[in-house]
């Protein structure tokens, strides 16, 4: 079996727990998700609004990388 590499440790309940980094960006997606929905519903922002700002800082991200 694998061994997982450990991206960070958490205490729960006064024990130790490793996180790998796999568990972390699953983690990271869910409570990204999350938060979008709640945005969308409480019509904080609209959908298409989204779509154009992740589209901006996708451009913004690889505008910085082909930069250097």
């Amino acid at each position: 079996m694998e061994q997982k590499k450990v991206a960070l440790k958490m205490i729960v309940d006064g024990q130790e727990r490793d996180i790998s980094f796999e568990e972390l960006a699953l983690s990271n997606n869910l409570a990204q998700e999350a938060l979008v929905r709640v945005l969308i519903d409480k019509k904080l922002i609209e959908p298409k609004e989204l779509l154009d700002m992740m589209e901006n800082v996708k451009k913004e991200r690889y505008r910085q990388i082909d930069e250097k």
